[in-house]
């Protein structure tokens, strides 16, 4: 847990900014990059280079998922109907982790990762430790009777700097309804996100 702990911090050092609006955030002390060269002067950005960034912040917030599942996931949006990048948030929003993490079961998205791994998720009753599972519209989530009395969730619904949303439906303190696949402007993301450009990058 502490590797992953600190690694979060690494990716908002490295794109200079707080993906995930956390106080304690490194960013909020040195908005520059990690490293003895993090505070040279930057050089113009190509295209290229800002297509990639938007790609990173999006992969980074969702956990630093891996490219391999990244692309897998980007190449079924593009495949459903209407705008790639709606479906590709869409798909993202759906991920047990993060569905996990909206509720404030957990107070980063590595720790819900961890939470679900760990098999403290019921998904409609049935226990579920795969965390890129998808959730469909009308799945009910509970925690486990163990999970009940852990700190770590204690601790994430106490969070002043998080709300759950609409499209997560709370019915008390263990248990949650995912209501419907958001669209861009639902998520409460704590900075600005562009999966247009991250269609981009794929299409070249």
């Amino acid at each position: 847990m502490s590797k992953r702990h600190s690694s979060k911090y690494k990716i908002d050092r490295r794109l200079g900014e707080n993906l995930w609006g956390r106080p304690k955030s490194s960013v909020n002390r040195r908005s520059y990059g990690p490293g003895q060269h993090g505070q040279r002067r930057k050089s113009k950005v190509s295209d290229f280079g800002i297509q990639l960034r938007a790609k990173q912040k999006l992969k980074g917030y969702y956990g630093d998922v891996t490219e391999k599942q990244f692309k897998r996931t980007y190449q079924e949006a593009s495949n459903m109907k209407g705008d790639t990048g709606q479906n590709l948030i869409g798909l993202l929003e759906q991920r047990l982790d993060m569905v996990v993490y909206r509720a404030k079961f957990a107070p980063t998205i590595f720790a819900a990762r961890q939470i679900v791994s760990h098999g403290h998720i019921r998904v409609n009753g049935v226990k579920c430790n795969i965390a890129s599972r998808r959730v469909r519209p009308g799945d009910v989530l509970t925690l486990g009777t163990k999970a009940k009395e852990m700190a770590l969730i204690a601790e994430a619904q106490a969070l002043p700097e998080r709300e759950v949303p609409d499209y997560v439906a709370q019915e008390g303190a263990d248990k949650v309804t995912f209501v419907r696949v958001p669209t861009l402007d639902e998520v409460p993301y704590p900075v600005k996100m562009e999966p247009n450009l991250v269609v981009e990058f794929y299409s070249r």
